[in-house]
């Protein structure tokens, strides 16, 4: 047991939740501990295992049974790294601030939470921008989140920005650390604090504000077993906390973008540092090409520079033009990409932010899914909006027949 690796601990923790057992207190404070280790190096690997091997297995299923497992877990989590905290008392609290509830107070400045992943901010976080912009004309709004974010509504006005930078490979006492500056930004009893199942409070347990003014959208047991997509989910949320009947996602993002007469389709070949999202090679490749047949120029995001993914991006790329496709390659930030889907006239990629942004502007697009947790999880991410979209299951499919699909969803 002495060599057992924080990536063990959390496997042996995930498979006591999934069993729907209470998991036993030794691997969870050895697995605590790792993640609290003085090495950063050690500690950063251990943080890792916790939340990408227990806790967002425990959420991407989108069972609602398990929304109890993980509040129950990682209260005990939350308190062996914050010893002035309770396990019990911050449950009890996360089971206050889920409850759907109505608002019914009148607050100065409202503060709606960053989901810190660019794709869920617009699918689900602009909902909740645009419902509180409807419901509280007078009130001071602000989007707390990372800058890169912000990016996407910067030129909309009436929003205000608070910067909280949250460090997804950080380890978990670097993590934790964004509850100072919200606990800071949120004092006082008029602020109404709204809350769409964002890392920055670890979905909704991290203490920042009292309770009464903390408003979870628990968006991993929302909806039950049905098989709504989270922006439709969202939207039912804000009409009943919020008495807002028509939010919608939306962007407004600091950049702009016009290709004048051109017919252009865009693509993202990103599957958020998730390889099991890829299907294999020559998909890529035979996207480009057929996009550039369909719509004459396809612009593809390249990407984090020197990154895996640039990588793949410019060797698609290379091979697709070598055959006669014209392919573009955006460099720079999400924002300016998703100013160019809003300009395109097709967008297409793996399940990732751009659908999503497609889905808000009325692009048409193709959407390939692979490497997902259950079809919930299809259901709860599949882009919703006004324009027609194919979603593609690539799973026990091969390159040829998700090829397949694409055409027929271009035809």
């Amino acid at each position: 047991m002495a060599s057992t690796s924080p990536g063990e601990l959390a496997a042996e923790l995930l498979a006591a939740c999934l069993r729907g057992e209470t998991p036993p207190a030794e691997p969870v404070e050895r697995l605590v501990a790792a993640a609290l280790d003085p090495d950063p190096l050690y500690a950063a690997a251990a943080s890792r295992a916790l939340f990408a091997g227990l806790a967002e297995p425990l959420a991407d299923r989108f069972e609602p049974a398990l929304c109890d497992a993980y509040a129950r877990l990682f209260s005990r989590v939350l308190a062996l790294a914050m010893p002035e905290q309770d396990a019990d008392d911050l449950f009890a609290r996360y089971q206050a601030v889920r409850r759907v509830r109505p608002a019914e107070f009148e607050p100065a400045r409202v503060y709606v939470l960053s989901r810190v992943t660019l794709g869920a901010d617009v699918a689900i976080t602009s909902v909740v921008l645009d419902a509180a912009r409807q419901r509280f004309p007078r009130a001071e709004i602000f989007f707390a989140g990372p800058r890169k974010a912000w990016e996407l509504f910067e030129r909309a006005p009436g929003f205000r920005h608070l910067p909280v930078e949250y460090p997804r490979q950080g380890t978990l006492a670097e993590r934790l650390a964004v509850r100072g500056v919200l606990e800071e930004a949120f004092r006082g009893s008029d602020v109404l604090v709204l809350d769409p199942d964002s890392r920055l409070t670890q979905l909704g347990l991290l203490p920042v504000c009292d309770p009464e003014r903390h408003f979870l959208f628990e968006s991993r047991g929302y909806g039950g077993a049905g098989n709504e997509s989270l922006t439709a989910l969202v939207t039912d949320w804000v009409r009943r906390v919020l008495g807002v009947e028509e939010a919608v996602p939306w962007l407004q993002p600091k950049f702009t973008c016009g290709f004048g007469s051109q017919p252009v389709a865009a693509a993202s070949l990103g599957v958020g540092e998730n390889p099991a999202k890829r299907v294999e090679d020559p998909f890529e490749e035979e996207l480009l090409l057929l996009l550039s047949r369909r719509w004459g120029l396809v612009m593809v995001d390249a990407g984090a520079p020197g990154s895996e993914e640039e990588e793949r991006v410019r060797r698609a790329a290379e091979r697709a033009q070598a055959r006669g496709a014209r392919v573009g390659i955006h460099e720079g930030p999400f924002a300016s990409f998703a100013a160019l889907i809003a300009a395109s006239a097709f967008y297409a990629g793996y399940d990732s932010a751009g659908q999503h942004v497609a889905a808000a502007t009325g692009v048409p697009q193709v959407c390939v899914f692979n490497g997902y947790a259950s079809e919930r999880a299809v259901a709860r991410w599949a882009p919703g909006g006004p324009a027609p979209a194919a979603v593609i299951r690539a799973p026990g499919r091969t390159v040829d027949e998700v090829l397949s699909e694409v055409r027929r969803a271009l035809r």
